[in-house]
C-alpha cells in the first residue's frame, strides 16, 4: 500500500499526526539529492502501539533506517551510546583502562584491551575498506543507505531531545555517530566468536623479550583440549536459544508454527529491540533487532517466519607459525621468510596520558597469545599462533536479514542464505504459511575440512580439533592453509554444498547442540567436525525439547496456542530424571543425615518430602524447585560415570545417560550443601521458586519463573544468586525476544510476542517494565502487524520524525 494510502487512512480514521515536537521545523526546500527523489531530509513516520512497540513506515532504505535509528535511541540511548565508546576505543578515557566492558561487543576482559583492539579496526580502515567491496561478498546498497539512515535518525533524536535516563544523562561520551560506527557496530558482531574472543591474546601479544615477566608455559594438548572445549561449548554460555518449526501436517490447519526463544543477555549491548519495518511494495517485516542493528534479527512477514540458535560450528582456527630463529617476527611459510606486520595503536586513558601498544599481523590474521584465561598460547623464540576469522571479512549479515525479511516462504529463506552467506554463529529455523519447515546450520565457518585437519593439524590441534572443532593448522606450510570451495562467496570458506540443512521434516528443532538430531528420528551425519559433533551426548534442553516437540509432532492438530503453553510450561527434565531418586536416597539416611561436601553432617530430612512433592517445575509457584536448582547446579559437576547409572548409548541419546546414582557420597554432599545454603540464608526449603527469584523494577518485586540450561529448561532464567539479598534478585540472561507465529489462511500472520525485559532501558520509561510484568504473569502480546490492526490499537501513537536541515 502506498504511503500516502496509509496516512490517508490515518485521516479517514479521525487519527492526527502528532510532530515530535510543536517546535519541530518543516522539512528543508533544498535540492533533491539523487538518491531521495523527494527531496529534502530524511524522515519516516512512526506509529506507536502497545507496550510502545513503533511500526515505522519510509518511503526508501535510508528513511527506514532514520526512523529505526530515531525510535531506538528514543528507548536505548544510553546502552547504544555505551557501545559507540567500545568502537571508538574510548572506554580507557572515560571509565578507565582497568575496567571491565559489559561484554557485548567482544570478550575483551579489561577497557583497555578493547580499546586497544577496537581503535585498531578503526586505525586500519578494516570496516571502511569492507564497505567498499562490491555486492555479493561485501554489502549491499540497501544495506549502506539503512546504516547511513540509521545514524542520521540517533544523531537527531539526540539533537532533538533531552536525555533523562540517569546511566548517561549529561555524560561527555554521549556523541552523535556516523555511517561508518553503524557498520564497525555490525563487524563486532561479525567477530564476536572468532577475533572477539581473542582480543586480550591479541593486543598483549609481544615478541618474546620485548615485555618483562616470564610468559605462560605451553599448555599440554590435553589440558588445551579440555579448555577449548570449555571455550567453545554453546551450553551455558551468556547466549543461546532454542527454536522448533512444525509442518502443517502436524498442524490444526495445514500451515506451518514457528516458535522461536533465544536467551540472550538482560543488560547491555546485545538486548533486542522490538519493531516493525515497511517501505511499501518493497520490505514489511515485525520482529527483535539486536540493539544497533539496522535490520531485524529474528521475525516475520505475512508469508514465513524465522528464529536463530547459537550454532556449535567454530568460526576461528589458529595457525602454529614457525619463526625465523634470528627474528621472532619473521615467519616462515613453504621455506620462505614472511615478515609481520607491526600496527601500533594509542589510545587515550584517564587523566589524558596515552598508553601505545604494537599488534602483530601475518597472512593468517593476529598473532595472539590466548583464547581465554584457559588456553595460553604463549609466543616464543621459535612459535607463535596466529587468529585466522573468516567473519573478518563478513559484513553480509544484514543482507541475509533483509533477504529473509523479503522472502515469501522457507525457500527465499534458503536462497537468501545461500546468496549472501552472511551469518557468522547462527544456525536458522524457519516455517512459512504453505506448510514446510526449514532448518540449516549456514554459518561463515573458515574452510577446515577433516581431511585437511588430519594431514595439516599440529599435536595441540590433533587434540583439540576431537575435541571442540578447534583447527590447529601447521602455519608454514601453503597447502595448509583453509580451503575455497567453489560455491563460497569469499576465499577460505565452506560453501552452502556443505552446511547441514534439513527442509520439510515434520519438526526442526535446535537448542544449541549440533545439528544432529535437529529431527530426531532423521538425524543429520556426514558434516565435518568444524560443524559440531554425531553422536555424543545432548545437553538436557535438547533431549527434553526433543522429547516434547516430537510428542506434539505426533500428536498433531497444532496451534499458536500450543507453542505458547509450550514456551511458558516451565518442565525441568532434570527434575523428571532425578528428583524422585533422589528423595528416596534422602528418606533411606541413617538419622536423616548427610554429609556436606566439607564433611560437615547436615541434617537433611525435610528434604526429602519437599523433593518427593515437587511438582517438577519451575514455575514461580512452584515448590521444592529452589532446593533442587541450587542442588543440581552442583551434581552436575560430578562426573557423568559416577552421576549416571544408565550411561550414554548413542543409540538412544534423547534418553540417556539416565537413573540418577542418588547413593554416591558427591551426589549427597550436593543435596547436603544445598540445603545447608538455603537454611543459612533463612529460605524455607519448601518456599515458592517466584519468592526467591525476582527481578526488582522501581519499587516493585516481579517474580519470575524458568530456570538455568542444566535443569533442561526451555524458558531460561538464569539468575544472579545472592543469599544474602534473598535469592536469584536479577536475571544475567535468558529468555528474551519470544515469537510464536503461525497463519489462519487470511492476509495476516497470526504471531504473539514477548520481549522479556521490556523495549527501553530507561528506569523511568513505563517500557522498561511492562512485558516484564506479561512474562511472570504468563501473558503475551498480540502482534499488530496488518494496517486493520495497528490502527485499531487503543495506544496508537502517531509520529512524524524528521531531520532539522
Amino acid at each position: 500500500m502506498p504511503l500516502r494510502n496509509r496516512l490517508r487512512i490515518l485521516a479517514l480514521s479521525g487519527l492526527a499526526l502528532f510532530t515530535v515536537s510543536a517546535s519541530l521545523p518543516p522539512a528543508s526546500a533544498t535540492a533533491p539529492r539523487t538518491h531521495h527523489p523527494s527531496g529534502g531530509g530524511l524522515s519516516a513516520v512512526i506509529r506507536y502501539t502497545e507496550y510502545g512497540i513503533p511500526h515505522i513506515v519510509a518511503r526508501d532504505y535510508a528513511d527506514l533506517g532514520f526512523g529505526n535509528g530515531w525510535a531506538q535511541a528514543a528507548d536505548q540511548v544510553c546502552t547504544l551510546a555505551d557501545g559507540f565508546v567500545t568502537l571508538r576505543g574510548e572506554r580507557s578515557r572515560y571509565f578507565g583502562p582497568d575496567a571491565a566492558p559489559d561484554g557485548s561487543l567482544s570478550s575483551a576482559t579489561q577497557n583497555l584491551s578493547s580499546d586497544l583492539y577496537f581503535r585498531g579496526v578503526r586505525d586500519s580502515r578494516t570496516v571502511e575498506k569492507l564497505l567498499k567491496v562490491p555486492a555479493p561478498a561485501g554489502p549491499s546498497r540497501a544495506v549502506k543507505e539503512l546504516q547511513r539512515g540509521w545514524a542520521a535518525g540517533y544523531n537527531a533524536w539526540l539533537a532533538q531531545n533531552r536525555i533523562t535516563d540517569p546511566a548517561c544523562r549529561g555524560a561527555r561520551w554521549v556523541r552523535p555517530v556516523t555511517a561508518l560506527d553503524v557498520a564497525e557496530r555490525a563487524f563486532a558482531l561479525s567477530v564476536l566468536g572468532g577475533q572477539g574472543r581473542g582480543i586480550d591474546g591479541i593486543t598483549a601479544a609481544r615478541p618474546p623479550g620485548a615485555a618483562p615477566g616470564t610468559p605462560s608455559p605451553s599448555p599440554s594438548p590435553g589440558d588445551a583440549a579440555d579448555a577449548a572445549a570449555r571455550l567453545l561449548s554453546t551450553q551455558n554460555a551468556d547466549m543461546g536459544s532454542n527454536a522448533v518449526a512444525f509442518r502443517g501436517s502436524t498442524t490444526a490447519n495445514g500451515r506451518g508454527l514457528l516458535l522461536g526463544n533465544p536467551h540472550y543477555p538482560w543488560q547491555g549491548g546485545r538486548r533486542f529491540w522490538q519493531s516493525q519495518q515497511t517501505i511499501p511494495g518493497k520490505l514489511d517485516v515485525a520482529g527483535g533487532s539486536l540493539l544497533g542493528s539496522a535490520t531485524m534479527s529474528i521475525g516475520h512477514n505475512a508469508h514465513v517466519a524465522w528464529s536463530h540458535t547459537v550454532a556449535t560450528g567454530v568460526t576461528l582456527n589458529l595457525h602454529q607459525l614457525t619463526l625465523d630463529p634470528a627474528d621472532p617476527t619473521v615467519y616462515l611459510v613453504d621455506g620462505r621468510a614472511h615478515r609481520m606486520a607491526g600496527r601500533t595503536v594509542s589510545v587515550a586513558v584517564e587523566g589524558g596520558r596515552k598508553v601505545t601498544r604494537t599488534q602483530w599481523w601475518t597472512r593468517y590474521g593476529p598473532v595472539v597469545t590466548s583464547l581465554g584465561a584457559g588456553l595460553p598460547l604463549p609466543w616464543t623464540r621459535t612459535a607463535a599462533y596466529a587468529l585466522n576469522d573468516p567473519n573478518a571479512v563478513n559484513l553480509r549479515s544484514g543482507d541475509t536479514a533483509l533477504g529473509f525479511g523479503r522472502a515469501r516462504d522457507t525457500a527465499g529463506i534458503k536462497e537468501a542464505l545461500r546468496r549472501t552467506q552472511g551469518l557468522p554463529w547462527v544456525n536458522t529455523v524457519a516455517a512459512d504459511s504453505a506448510g514446510h519447515t526449514f532448518f540449516s546450520q549456514s554459518q561463515v565457518l573458515p574452510g577446515i575440512t577433516n581431511d585437511l585437519a588430519a594431514r595439516c593439524s599440529t599435536p595441540l590441534g590433533r587434540a583439540t580439533f576431537a575435541a571442540s572443532g578447534l583447527a590447529v593448522l601447521d602455519g608454514s606450510r601453503g597447502d595448509c592453509a583453509p580451503v575455497s570451495d567453489r560455491d563460497a562467496v569469499q576465499p577460505g570458506i565452506l560453501g552452502p554444498g556443505r552446511m547441514p540443512t534439513l527442509e520439510n521434516a515434520p519438526y526442526v528443532e535446535n537448542s544449541n547442540d549440533s545439528a544432529w538430531l535437529t529431527n530426531a528420528r532423521a538425524p543429520l551425519t556426514g558434516y565435518g567436525r568444524i560443524f559440531g559433533t554425531v553422536g555424543t551426548p545432548r545437553s538436557l534442553r535438547t533431549r527434553g525439547a526433543v522429547e516434547d516437540v516430537s510428542a506434539m509432532a505426533d500428536r498433531g492438530r497444532l496451534t499458536v496456542a500450543d507453542l505458547q503453553r509450550r514456551q511458558l510450561a516451565n518442565r525441568a527434565p532434570a527434575g523428571d530424571l532425578a528428583a524422585g531418586a533422589l528423595s528416596r536416597a534422602c528418606a533411606a539416611l541413617p538419622g536423616g543425615t548427610a554429609a556436606g561436601s566439607d564433611g560437615t553432617a547436615v541434617d537433611v530430612s525435610a528434604a526429602c518430602g519437599v523433593l518427593r512433592r515437587w511438582d517438577r517445575t519451575v514455575g514461580a509457584g512452584s515448590r521444592g524447585a529452589l532446593l533442587f536448582d541450587r542442588f543440581w547446579r552442583r551434581a552436575v559437576a560430578v562426573p557423568a560415570a559416577e552421576l549416571w547409572k544408565v550411561p550414554f548409548s548413542p543409540a538412544d541419546p534423547v534418553r540417556t545417560p539416565n537413573t540418577l546414582n542418588a547413593s554416591s557420597p558427591a551426589v549427597l554432599a550436593a543435596l547436603a550443601d544445598a540445603v545447608a545454603e538455603l537454611r543459612g540464608a533463612g529460605i524455607a526449603l519448601d518456599a515458592p521458586l517466584g519468592e526467591h527469584q525476582w527481578v526488582r523494577r522501581g519499587s516493585r518485586r516481579i517474580p519470575l519463573g524458568g530456570g538455568t540450561e542444566a535443569l533442561g529448561v526451555w524458558n531460561k532464567t538464569e539468575g544472579v544468586w545472592d543469599a544474602a539479598a534473598g535469592g536469584y534478585t536479577e536475571v544475567s540472561t535468558g529468555s528474551s525476544y519470544i515469537q510464536a507465529v503461525g497463519w489462519d489462511g487470511g492476509p495476516c500472520p497470526v504471531a504473539r510476542t514477548l520481549l522479556t525485559y521490556g523495549q527501553s532501558s530507561d528506569p523511568a520509561s513505563p517500557h522498561s517494565s511492562d512485558q516484564t510484568l506479561l512474562y511472570a504473569e504468563g501473558r503475551w502480546v498480540t502482534s499488530r502487524f496488518c494496517e486493520k490492526d495497528i490502527l485499531r490499537s487503543p495506544a496508537l501513537r502517531v509520529v512524524r520524525v524528521h531531520e532539522r536541515r
